[in-house]
């Protein structure tokens, strides 16, 4: 394995030594994007859909994560705003801070409603599991916050 690139975990605590404004995690390929909206059709007006979170607030050295697989397993909604998709990622749905993988999924941006807020969401509501996984393709990136 290149040295740029190790497993979630230890990018994770890799990443959290290094205290910066970026995000390191994984973007979703553009093209399977498309067909996984037309498969779970966003609830709310604002389609996010574009990423799952690492690590918040590392620095720019910090090494990319190794995995480029993942599994939507699950769907959680609050009913008033938030949409987001559960993912399995190295076989597990829990992020190393102890929050949960996900794609925060859809908004209703009227309400103010942001995708930070999808972490909150998924530990106050819980999510409901999906009958069967869908793959999702991931590609490890280091990104500007949004």
């Amino acid at each position: 394995m290149p040295q740029d690139r190790l497993d979630a975990a230890a990018a994770w605590r890799a990443a959290r030594r290094r205290s910066g404004s970026l995000v390191l995690g994984w973007k979703l390929d553009r093209a399977e994007r498309t067909a996984l909206i037309d498969r779970f059709r966003p609830v709310y007006d604002h389609v996010d859909v574009d990423h799952v979170t690492l690590a918040a607030r590392v620095g720019a050295g910090a090494p990319l994560p190794g995995e480029t697989e993942g599994r939507i397993v699950g769907r959680a909604d609050d009913g008033a705003g938030v949409e987001a998709m559960v993912v399995e990622i190295a076989g597990t749905t829990d992020r190393p801070d102890g929050s949960t993988y996900h794609i925060t999924w859809s908004l209703d941006r009227a309400k103010g409603r942001r995708p930070v807020e999808s972490n909150e969401v998924i530990r106050e509501r819980g999510w409901t599991p999906l009958d069967e996984g869908v793959p999702v393709r991931l590609i490890p990136e280091l990104w500007g916050r949004r």
